[in-house]
């Protein structure tokens, strides 16, 4: 079993109940596996957390299927906020890396399980849209699945303090 680094600025290190959110309220990621000639290949990419994992829909074929194939190891970034302060010479940040081993996901049922779970994710609602599309590409479509083994949020030192800050306040 890895171990992973502990995160430096325990301060800035977000519970875990705060870093699913995150998960489950954004709807991109930044995949980062191993690519040709050891080179890191990264791509933007929708997904949708569930049960400790992470799910992805894909071609069946290209540079990310084949690093996929060649090395299971690999980290998901999502920035949650990215506010740059100039007159600070900051950024107010709040982000999440997962940690993992990624698969291609072989049985029909589970692929449809997780073909579901994305389309509700991003068009709520239309299961007929979602069965046509389904039926019409099932065979060109690869789920990829994401198995987290570590993860961890983090956000600026200033965001801290004004939740600090805030705490003991009553709402307006």
């Amino acid at each position: 079993m890895t171990e992973f680094r502990p995160m430096r600025r325990k301060r800035q290190q977000l519970s875990e109940a705060e870093t699913i959110e995150i998960l489950e309220r954004a709807t991109s990621g930044v995949l980062a596996l191993m690519g040709d000639d050891g080179y890191p290949y990264t791509v933007p990419i929708s997904y949708v957390y569930s049960h400790g994992r992470l799910l992805f829909h894909s071609a069946v074929s290209g540079h990310k299927v084949d690093a996929i194939r060649r090395c299971d190891k690999a980290t998901f970034c999502v920035i949650d906020r990215d506010d740059v302060k100039p007159r600070e010479f900051t950024t107010y940040f709040r982000s999440v890396i997962c940690f993992g081993r990624v698969r291609i996901l072989n049985g029909d049922a589970e692929r449809r399980e997780a073909l579901a779970l994305l389309a509700e994710r991003y068009n709520p609602g239309d299961q007929k849209g979602f069965q046509h599309e389904m039926d019409k590409d099932f065979t060109r479509t690869l789920i990829i699945s994401f198995d987290i083994e570590h993860i961890t949020g983090k956000e600026a030192i200033e965001l801290v303090r004004a939740r600090r800050d805030n705490a003991g306040k009553l709402p307006e």
